[in-house]
């Protein structure tokens, strides 16, 4: 290890920094060596990432001073927060600040940061296509995210902007078909007619790896990715080709959406929407030759669907 540059991956124990660091320990000519960053060096999946050989240490997003000192020596550091966790803009917002903050501290080199589009751009606060959100958000988890790219500007961190999209691995935890009353499989989504952009999570990681190999190439620069684009139709297609049954796609108004009743519904329907209606501004954006070029491992969604077979197979 003591010839590699030290990537510091926040978030190893999760589905992207996990897919980095796995990336990295299964190459055995990588020049980069992992430093896990969590706030559970005890957890299964922190004492398997240190079986494989990675550094595992202890910070947590909300606590700066933590972060600098499990960046001290890193040459890259990959920043992810997990809005999900909290639900609350503020706090994602604050842990990005600490973590420009951190990495400025500690003179990290290159930093990826895990971003999204800020949909204000596009959609208005007065855009009444689709409710504004605590007074200052259309689709919050993504417009903090936008918020604070400035942050690691304003640090001074070389930083490339990762820009992220739906990971296919919903399917596996509640957006996937669902077997209805008449016994018919239905694949309900509010994407209308349009495309979705959606990737496996572990791509995301991977990607960051052709990034990081690229030396500073792309300190920046933004890298907007996805795995594949596909309509809902095609989606179910695929979804019927797996499971060998029918799949139906039923295209959920947006509204029927936001008012499910489910945490964050109203959230998830405006994102929908936004991947629906803006489809220049974000499918658009996601060049999946640029990707693969960066990860040859790229998987469509056909792919991802065989690896996870399994889970499907008691619809």
């Amino acid at each position: 290890m003591a010839d590699k540059q030290i990537i510091a991956v926040v978030g190893a124990t999760g589905q992207q920094g996990g897919g980095l660091a796995h990336a990295i320990l299964a190459d055995p000519g990588s020049a980069f060596a992992v430093r896990a960053i969590t706030r559970n060096p005890d957890s299964e999946k922190a004492k398997e990432l240190a079986a494989l050989g990675a550094e595992v240490v202890h910070a947590d997003l909300d606590d700066e001073a933590s972060l600098a000192k499990a960046f001290e020596g890193a040459y890259g550091a990959f920043l992810v927060t997990n809005f999900w966790e909290h639900m609350s803009p503020q706090r994602e917002y604050d842990q990005a600040r600490n973590l420009a903050q951190a990495a400025e501290t500690a003179g990290v080199q290159h930093a990826i940061w895990s971003t999204l589009e800020d949909t204000r751009k596009s959609v208005p606060l007065d855009d009444d296509r689709m409710p504004t959100l605590l007074g200052e958000y259309k689709v919050p988890h993504f417009d903090v995210k936008g918020d604070a790219n400035a942050l690691f500007t304003q640090a001074g961190v070389p930083t490339t902007f990762l820009q992220t999209t739906f990971y296919w691995d919903g399917f596996l935890t509640g957006f996937g078909p669902q077997r209805q009353e008449d016994g018919s499989l239905v694949l309900a989504m509010a994407m209308g007619e349009s495309r979705l952009a959606g990737i496996a999570s572990e791509d995301i990681g991977r990607t960051a790896y052709g990034i990081f190999k690229r030396g500073t190439e792309l300190a920046g620069e933004t890298v907007s990715i996805a795995g594949e684009h596909l309509t809902g139709a095609e989606l179910a297609a695929a979804f019927t080709e797996a499971v060998g049954e029918p799949v139906h796609y039923y295209a959920v108004p947006f509204d029927d959406l936001r008012a499910a009743g489910f945490p964050a519904a109203e959230e998830i329907g405006n994102m929908f929407q936004y991947y629906a209606e803006f489809d220049a501004e974000f499918t658009g954006r996601r060049d999946l030759a640029k990707v693969r070029e960066l990860n040859p491992q790229l998987k469509t969604f056909r792919e991802w669907l065989a690896a996870h077979k399994d889970a499907f197979a008691s619809l």
